[in-house]
């Protein structure tokens, strides 16, 4: 039946109650969809109850057919005329109650905190602190103290190099103990814009962050918490580039990981394999050459001898990758870690010539932004960005941050955004659980695929105003926090049915229940029709029909430690959520008239 769990192969989901909600709730000023699975073909009543039982608001549902993401047919409820704040609301329709939710404009301000702060319980090469971080605590790892073999000292693959370099610090990428550059630099990236976007952007409700907003060990130094947790990771990606007198001296090395995978779970301090830097890449060079060029900018009021040495790599950089710029890594290099592959850099080098001239204003960057094919390109794929797709994040930059930019390039720059945003706003128009999610899109990571359109359709309304882009940044969330086929909240600690055993070393508790869960505010990667890893593919494929079945695209999640492929963390994930809720938690209480 459609308004029923399906029967997957010997697996059957836990869809709850068939009204699904943003679980988390609604702002106050903002949009108020719900999506229900039902049989019916006609509207059928709905009511909304406050948390005493009150219908406060009733109605009757718009039928929008079957969903061919979920394979439901679905209805859509309509009570965006409740204003009234209030905790344990629940909508009821066709039999069905609601997980309870929220209206309020504070909804999203602690995970606002808990999303950054998600970045300090991945560090590396520092001691985590139960003062800080409560049940996370550990040692530091990957700082050469045994059994660790890194990261103070690591050697170069064999054929790559005769050196070692000092790589300590920076971020575990994801369920493993890796760190690259190419994800690494995305991450700080969208850090740094966060921060950015509150300097640049009309006033919010709650300004820019600052010392002391988050748990980390830096607060208190005077500078913006956002802006250390960023550097930590920042920092890491200055030592990765190849040293004066090297070979390709002044690129970046691609990747640093463990020779061989290691098994779940595993405290980074207790890893025993050897670590190498893995050869240089053309794009890693360029992604250093962006994200410190940026950070030159935000960090010289703060501290002007390290934005002065992000520069200076930053410029080291982009003369390297012009020197070499079809160095690609290797997409079989999987042993121990991801490949990050990417043989297409000419995205790369219109993000770096951006961000370079954004901080210096030289004509040699506005040249190299002139004459690349996303002078007049489309900067912003129907996908949206990531990591093999880094344009649109020197046209978001061009488009807002002030700079002598000719007028005509800047309403250029403006106008595409716009335009992309259109177009990431018929998508998820045309979809019955409203967010931007097209066919084809649900890969791994699909949730971050959904959140980077939502910076942008964000930053479409910081240039413009129009509500319909602020709504469509909130709506986009409803599918994140539970409106969707599966009744899933993707955000750990955040509604009533949500994600909990990611795929992590770090996070092991469903396999040793001595061990702590993920941390509240970490971002599951999300459905992945293509049900890589073993566990999701036994599980989720119905073989007791021939040829087997496969789930629509939306129920290919599974919260299990081992599906890698549609319940890990990483931090360019958790780095998109974290820039679109703070987007979220910075809008008025009430909208202007």
């Amino acid at each position: 039946m459609a308004q029923g769990p399906r029967q997957l192969g010997q697996y059957v989901p836990d869809t709850g109650p068939r009204v699904r909600v943003n679980q988390v709730g609604c702002l106050p000023c903002g949009p108020k969809h719900a999506t229900v699975v039902t049989d019916a073909l006609g509207p059928i009543p709905w009511r909304l109850n406050n948390s005493a039982g009150v219908t406060v608001a009733s109605g009757t549902s718009t039928p929008a057919g079957v969903d061919p993401s979920s394979g439901q047919r679905v209805h859509t409820l309509d009570f965006g005329a409740v204003a009234e704040t209030g905790t344990g609301y629940t909508l009821s329709a066709d039999g069905q109650t609601s997980h309870p939710f929220d209206i309020s404009a504070t909804l999203y301000d602690q995970l606002r905190s808990d999303a950054l702060h998600f970045f300090y319980v991945q560090r590396s090469g520092i001691p985590i602190t139960e003062a800080l971080a409560p049940g996370y605590g550990r040692p530091a790892g990957h700082i050469g103290v045994p059994p660790n073999k890194g990261d103070t000292r690591v050697p170069c693959l064999p054929g790559a190099g005769d050196y070692a370099l000092d790589v300590r610090g920076g971020w575990y990428d994801a369920g493993d103990a890796g760190k690259y550059v190419v994800g690494g630099s995305i991450a700080t990236c969208q850090l740094l814009s966060q921060y950015e976007r509150t300097l640049t952007a009309p006033p919010g409700r709650l300004g820019p962050p600052g010392d002391g907003d988050l748990r980390i060990p830096e607060s208190g130094d005077g500078v913006p918490d956002i802006l250390d947790e960023a550097r930590w990771e920042l920092e890491f990606l200055l030592r990765m580039q190849v040293p004066a007198g090297r070979p390709r001296a002044g690129m970046a090395h691609h990747k640093v990981h463990d020779d061989n995978w290691t098994g779940l779970p595993l405290s980074p301090d207790q890893d025993p394999q050897p670590r190498h830097l893995h050869p240089p890449s053309t794009a890693a060079t360029l992604n250093l050459a962006a994200v410190a060029a940026q950070g030159a900018r935000l960090y010289a009021p703060y501290d002007p001898g390290f934005a002065q040495r992000c520069l200076t790599a930053a410029r080291t950089a982009w003369v390297a990758a012009q020197a070499h710029r079809d160095v690609f890594a290797d997409s079989a290099d999987t042993i121990g870690g991801g490949p990050y592959d990417d043989t297409d850099v000419t995205d790369g080098f219109y993000w770096a010539a951006a961000e370079l001239f954004l901080t210096t204003g030289e004509q040699a960057f506005r040249d190299a932004l002139r004459v690349s094919p996303y002078a007049t390109g489309e900067a912003f794929p129907p996908s949206g960005f990531g990591w093999q797709q880094v344009a649109a994040l020197g046209r978001l930059d061009l488009a807002t941050v002030p700079r002598p930019l000719p007028e005509p390039d800047r309403m250029a720059a403006r106008a595409s955004v716009v335009a992309a945003a259109d177009r990431y706003l018929d998508t998820a128009h045309g979809q019955a659980y409203g967010m931007p999610l097209g066919e084809g899109e649900y890969v791994q990571g699909s949730n971050s695929v959904l959140l980077n359109k939502l910076v942008v359709i964000a930053t479409a309304f910081d240039l413009t105003g129009e509500q319909r882009y602020r709504d469509g940044v909130l709506e986009g969330l409803d599918y994140i926090f539970g409106r969707n086929a599966l009744n899933q909240s993707y955000v750990t600690g955040y509604g009533a049915h949500h994600s909990h055993n990611q795929h992590s070393r770090l996070y092991g508790h469903q396999i040793d229940p001595a061990l702590p869960g993920p941390p509240a505010g970490s971002l599951a990667g999300g459905p992945s029709a293509g049900l890589e890893d073993p566990k999701a593919n036994r599980l989720l494929i119905d073989r007791t029909v021939n040829p087997p079945r496969r789930p629509a695209p939306q129920l290919c999640y599974l919260d299990d430690i081992q599906s890698w492929s549609t319940n890990e963390v990483a931090v360019n994930w958790n780095a998109a959520l974290s820039w679109v809720v703070s987007f979220a938690a910075d809008q008025p209480v009430a909208t202007a008239s």
